[in-house]
């Protein structure tokens, strides 16, 4: 990622564009969550499409450059922005503000540099304002010099907090703090952070969070969950709340928690994630490793990529087998992922029950095993942090202990 400061008074000039390239909206501001310790981070971006302003969450965004706000995907939710309790809004309430001597006339934002596909406040620009703006140069200064500007209101400071935890600390956080109490923070907590949150809580306890969100929010914390961990909550719903949230999710989410649904869940069909790592023989090692750098694909996912004939979205074409990383490294970069393949790869059906796929798993000393169809196509791919879970005993996350570091 680049270390590039990027404008805010740039950046609300911007089109927001999709995975194409094509502009589908303009960007009028950038959403801040306030902030203490650590920088102030990005929640996203206000943009106006088709004369209706809607949010659109900052790991939805792949890119912020000269050119415009890039998307993941095509697709975005609609629903008119709405401000959470906290939040704060970088052109309508901190721009033009007082601050030290003069006033705010521009913040920029930068990749975080522990977490690179997230985005936060860097630097503040500090000049005159109105006539004034044109005949003083403005200084700039590190955010933490006017940090009073993103500091939160008393009943915000808990959840700022929060955001500052890891998810297994803020999970046993939570879970001692009655249910009208965890709600409110929830509501409070940004998606991928409440999505992380709702990973390390057992289902019931998840099941009671999500019932006291609307049902848009909650389809987009589900969408922001990893696939896998979104069924395995959707299995534990009524039938009634699972189709209306399944429902009011995007297209692509609906259809892969409608397959991993489709599968019962101790089975490799209902523990696998359908985002495998799937590249094809052509590509080189150095393209691989590239990929496997994304610090969006989770630890046991990216420990190998899955070669497969086109296409390499699931279901792919014929799948040919597995590299690991750690081969990977030993090839020189423009070697083609064709010329590193063993013959007879390891592979499961969807109907491989848990035991075996566990002992699979065990057997070769492997981190995720490929699930194919009956056509040799890959499907999804299980990790061993999957059975695992799955294999303790049900509130298992409940009796863990946290160390003091």
């Amino acid at each position: 990622m680049s270390n590039v400061l990027r404008y805010v008074s740039r950046i609300v000039r911007l089109p927001l564009v999709d995975d194409t390239g094509s502009a589908i909206g303009q960007v009028t501001d950038v959403v801040i969550a306030p902030a203490t310790k650590l920088a102030p981070k990005v929640l996203g971006f206000v943009t106006s499409v088709q004369r209706r302003h809607i949010f659109v969450n900052a790991n939805r965004i792949t890119e912020v450059s000269p050119t415009g706000v890039r998307l993941r995907t095509g697709t975005i939710d609609v629903r008119p922005f709405e401000r959470r309790s906290g939040e704060l809004l970088a052109v309508a309430d901190l721009l033009n503000t007082r601050a030290q001597d003069g006033f705010i006339t521009d913040l920029s934002l930068r990749n975080a540099a522990d977490r690179p596909t997230e985005w936060e406040i860097a630097t503040v620009a500090i000049g005159g304002k109105g006539p004034l703006r044109r005949r003083r140069t403005p200084h700039i200064v590190d955010w933490s010099e006017v940090a009073e500007l993103f500091a939160p209101a008393p009943e915000h400071a808990e959840v700022v907090e929060l955001r500052q935890l890891r998810p297994a600390d803020i999970a046993t956080r939570i879970r001692a703090l009655p249910l009208e109490k965890r709600r409110q923070l929830a509501e409070q907590l940004d998606d991928n952070r409440l999505a992380d949150l709702l990973e390390e809580l057992p289902e019931d306890e998840q099941i009671r969070i999500i019932e006291g969100l609307d049902i848009e929010r909650a389809a987009d914390i589900l969408e922001e969950m990893d696939p896998d961990d979104a069924a395995d909550l959707l299995h534990e719903m009524d039938e009634d709340s699972r189709a209306a949230l399944l429902e009011a999710m995007d297209d692509d989410d609906e259809a892969s928690l409608r397959m991993l649904l489709a599968y019962d869940d101790a089975t490799a069909g209902g523990l696998m994630t359908p985002q495998p790592v799937a590249l094809t023989p052509e590509t080189t090692v150095a393209e691989a490793l590239a990929r496997l750098r994304d610090p969006n694909i989770a630890t046991t996912l990216a420990a190998q990529v899955f070669v497969v004939r086109p296409p390499t979205s699931s279901p792919t074409g014929r799948f040919l087998g597995v590299i690991g990383f750690q081969r990977l490294l030993r090839e020189p970069p423009s070697t083609m992922l064709g010329d590193c393949l063993h013959h007879d790869p390891e592979w499961l059906t969807p109907e491989t029950d848990q035991v075996e796929v566990a002992r699979r798993l065990a057997a070769y000393d492997l981190v995720a095993l490929a699930v194919c169809d009956e056509a040799f196509r890959l499907i999804g791919a299980v990790t061993i942090d999957d059975v695992v879970d799955h294999m303790l005993p049900k509130g298992w996350r409940r009796m863990l202990k946290r160390s003091p570091g």
